[in-house]
């Protein structure tokens, strides 16, 4: 399931993509998404950017895994449905598969806030 409806802009250090929120009930009702599930779309955000910098580097697209989240922090209870919602994740520290990004989820009256620990399996263990 793939939500972000495309990127916006990328460097070797970050990636913007933009989203706007479904009413099909996948994550929520057909009303609203609640505010945590902006951690899945912080997660694909970063698995846009491991998928471009893998591809800039012609290295195969990995694996990788959420491990954890640090500082939530989020101004709303719940994502109106059809509301655009802009994500920015900035890599922190990246080492040995694991990686920390800062990540900010943006829209009307909108801001989402947290630190994304994740791994990404080595080469040869694709």
């Amino acid at each position: 399931m793939v939500l972000l409806d495309r990127i916006i802009n990328y460097d070797d250090q970050s990636l913007t993509a933009e989203l706007v929120v479904r009413d099909d009930g996948l994550l929520g009702d057909n009303e609203s998404v609640p505010a945590w599930a902006g951690i899945e779309y912080m997660a694909q955000t970063i698995a846009a950017y491991a998928g471009i910098t893998a591809r800039q580097a012609n290295e195969p697209i990995r694996l990788g895994f959420l491990l954890g989240t640090r500082r939530f922090s989020s101004n709303i209870a719940a994502f109106k449905a059809g509301s655009k919602l802009t994500i920015r994740v900035n890599k922190i520290m990246q080492d040995d598969g694991l990686g920390v990004f800062d990540c900010l989820i943006q829209g009307m009256d909108v801001e989402v806030t947290a630190n994304l620990n994740v791994f990404q399996l080595p080469l040869n263990n694709t």
